[in-house]
């Protein structure tokens, strides 16, 4: 008998009875109420008197925010393995990753049969069930090349596509109990659901030994498989198996975990007060009892990860030395997520661990331990990562996407509280209904925390300045581990760094900013030939120059096919389409227009939401320039990088009014004369002459941002002599021995020795 170390969790086991649709719906509802974790259903597609539990699940997952829902258990012989997979993930996508899949090999085969399905024998539906989670699981592996092919003897799969991917690891759990079926358990479920009536505690230690002896023959750890349990009783004064009291239930349970195994109750009643008593008083009771029991016996507890994964693990981490929190959410390259945070947007990257941490403590702790491994460390925000410092290969990466909180923490001063886990879509919808924005680069899924410690040119930048301009403090992780806040009155040395040099600095974990009063805004795009590349380039700065500086005006130029287009994407900060619109005609005639568009839209419109995978682009470089205009000589020099084809992509943002206001030593961002910030990627193989003639730009300056090169002269472009003096004092501060150093490191100024 054993114990394998799972949390927890308790459910629901619930009668689709479609006399009344939508009771078993509100059971669902309630189940989640009171707190349980998982709400599962009878899957009878042949019994007339119930409602078809796939559907009802969808229902249920558009009534509930967090329980997971599954069928139990599914019957596969009455659903297409293929269609299942791709319901099963749609429906998790959909919910957020709340769909788990408990899966039967069939039974009542009589009506099975009546129903149009396939009769099988108790081998047969075996070896149809191995097929149909082949199928399945190779439907979701959405990241594997090539079609799906099965070629089983009930199941053929010639060649479909694959996909979509679930949002979580969707686990496939088998209702069993003989030992064909506890062998298969064993070699590729991720749990086993018995129900109280077919085992003892005694037959479940046999059905254990059988599943881990089977899982140990197909390498696999048998600590990987869940033990799940459905169970029936009432609370009563009976002495009997769960006919008592609350109290008689933990007692009666508590074996069945510390021997059996056990770690996921699932009772069978739809009765509410019986599901409440038993989610508000057995379940955290037990939970206390299980944990006393753990510790006096030392059962090892958490993330149990495949032994396939942990041959994938990297040299000079050490895993087996994160805690439990950060481990229950920490990536390897071994596991199902990993294709999911391994890259940005235009980088790829092959880190060793991905760290998940949920608070600032949490974030606190994983610096910690990532500075005590021998590897590489980058800090990512969640959103683009250009300069690609966001990622690596074989080292750690702290990725701060779940501290994404957006809150409006004081209406009459426009503060707003924004983690740096956040994207700016999600910003902008949340002000939109308090009439507020926040100027935050060009896209809704950029990332908070890169942008706002290093500038923030956004569609807003002329009229409001840059995000670091209305930054009134922030909490940071500091490199010793410490959380410290950084305002005006409280380490300002620190928050002038942070406003231009943050990623140098600290971590981070929110930052308090004050928003501008802006509802709608008059929206422009337009796309010229963009033939006389020059010519187009000079004229438009020039215009973009001499307009009101409502308008901010961003220039995107892109070589498609034979063509080269140019578009334009320029937001005028208000709703006063009267003196908007004579601006914006101007942009019409500096080239052949090939499509124009402007309309009276929300702030929130222009930057919605967006929460792309980031799947990275190896080998993407990019160069960036700070000019105070748009000249002949630079005019011509781009045009002759696209013509030599040592560029694919070139942007000019207008950077100027408002931007320009702030003093210059107001901020580590120390460049308040310039009118454009431009950027470039290179083609692969033109790295070295793309180098030779973008030294030749007029650049006054550097926006770190979007320069992936780092060479010795990046720094001093990106902060003038002065700045850069005081960001190493400040450095030498907060981080003397330079732990933040992955992007564009800033050496501390070592401290004058007295004699």
């Amino acid at each position: 008998m054993t114990d394998y170390g799972h949390d927890l969790r308790f459910g629901s086991f619930l009668t689709p009875r479609a006399q009344d649709p939508h009771h078993v719906v509100d059971l669902a509802v309630f189940s989640e109420r009171v707190g349980l974790d998982l709400v599962t259903f009878q899957d009878h597609p042949y019994q007339s008197a119930f409602l078809d539990t796939w559907t009802l699940i969808s229902w249920a997952a558009a009534r509930t925010e967090r329980v997971h829902l599954t069928g139990n258990v599914t019957n596969l012989p009455m659903r297409q393995p293929a269609v299942l997979a791709r319901s099963v993930a749609s429906l998790d996508l959909l919910s957020g990753g709340r769909i788990d899949l408990g899966l039967g090999a069939g039974a009542f085969w009589d009506a099975i049969e009546a129903m149009g399905g396939r009769r099988l024998s108790p081998g047969e539906s075996v070896r149809a069930l191995s097929e149909g989670i082949d199928v399945i699981r190779g439907v979701w592996a959405a990241d594997e090349r090539g079609p799906l092919r099965v070629d089983g003897t009930y199941y053929q799969v010639k060649g479909a596509k694959r996909g979509p991917a679930p949002a979580h690891d969707v686990p496939i759990w088998l209702g069993a109990y003989k030992p064909r079926m506890l062998r298969l358990v064993g070699e590729k479920a991720d749990g086993w659901l018995p129900s109280q009536g077919f085992v003892t505690l005694g037959t479940l230690a046999e059905g254990n030994a059988i599943i881990d002896e089977s899982a140990a023959r197909h390498g696999r750890d048998p600590r990987e498989i869940r033990r799940l349990f459905n169970i029936q009783g009432a609370f009563g004064t009976s002495a009997d198996f769960l006919q008592g009291p609350a109290e008689q239930w933990v007692e009666q349970l508590l074996p069945w975990v510390l021997e059996g195994g056990i770690t996921t109750f699932v009772l069978a009643t739809d009765d509410p007060a019986t599901l409440q008593t038993f989610a508000e008083d057995v379940a955290p009771a037990l939970r206390e009892e299980v944990a006393a029991g753990r510790a006096a016996a030392g059962t090892p507890t958490g993330r149990v990860r495949a032994a396939a994964a942990l041959a994938e693990r990297r040299a000079g981490i050490d895993y087996d030395g994160l805690s439990a929190p950060l481990a229950e959410r920490a990536v390897e390259p071994g596991d199902r997520d990993y294709p999911k945070v391994r890259s940005t947007y235009l980088w790829s990257g092959s880190p060793g661990l991905v760290l998940r941490p949920a608070t600032p403590q949490e974030v606190a702790e994983a610096l910690r331990y990532a500075r005590a491994q021998d590897v590489p460390m980058a800090v990512r925000s969640g959103g683009h990562g250009i300069s690609g410092r966001a990622t690596n290969d074989g080292g750690i990466v702290l990725d701060l996407g779940a501290l994404d909180a957006v809150e409006l923490i004081d209406r009459e001063r426009r503060l707003v509280r924004v983690g740096p886990g956040a994207r700016w879509g999600d910003v902008a919808t949340a002000l939109a209904p308090h009439g507020l924005a926040i100027s935050s680069g060009d896209f809704g899924g950029v990332g908070v925390g890169g942008l706002a410690t290093t500038g923030g040119q956004g569609f807003l930048g002329r009229s409001y300045g840059l995000t670091i301009d209305h930054l009134k403090g922030a909490d940071v992780v500091l490199a010793d581990g410490s959380l410290v806040r950084a305002d005006a009155e409280h380490h300002p040395d620190l928050f002038w760094a942070l406003r231009g040099a943050g990623a140098n600095m600290g971590i981070v974990t929110s930052f308090d900013i004050e928003a501008t009063e802006l509802g709608d805004v008059v929206f422009a795009q337009f796309a010229h030939d963009a033939t006389d590349t020059a010519g187009l380039l000079q004229t438009w700065g020039k215009e973009m120059e001499s307009s009101p500086r409502e308008l901010t005006a961003f220039l995107a130029v892109v070589q498609q096919g034979g063509r080269r287009i140019a578009q334009t994407y320029a937001v005028w900060a208000g709703d006063d389409a009267e003196r908007a619109v004579p601006a914006l005609e101007r942009f019409l005639s500096i080239a052949p227009v090939l499509q124009q568009s402007a309309q009276v839209v929300p702030y929130a419109a222009v930057m919605a939401p967006v929460h792309h995978q980031h799947d990275g682009q190896s080998l993407m470089r990019g160069r960036a320039a700070l000019v105070d205009h748009i000249d002949a000589d630079t005019a011509a020099l781009v045009a002759g990088l696209f013509d030599r084809r040592d560029i694919s992509f070139f942007q000019i943002r207008a950077v100027g009014g408002a931007i320009n206001d702030v003093p210059a030593d107001a901020t580590a961002y120390a460049h308040r004369t310039q009118n454009f910030s431009l950027s470039a990627l290179v083609r692969q193989g033109h790295e070295e002459q793309m180098a030779q003639e973008w030294e030749k730009v007029p650049a006054t300056g550097l926006y770190l941002s979007f320069e992936t090169h780092d060479h010795a002269a990046a720094l001093t472009k990106a902060f003038p002599p002065d700045t850069l003096e005081r960001l190493r004092r400040v450095k030498g501060v907060y981080d003397p021995q330079n732990v933040f150093r992955s992007n564009f490191p800033i050496g501390p100024a070592v401290a004058p020795t007295t004699a």
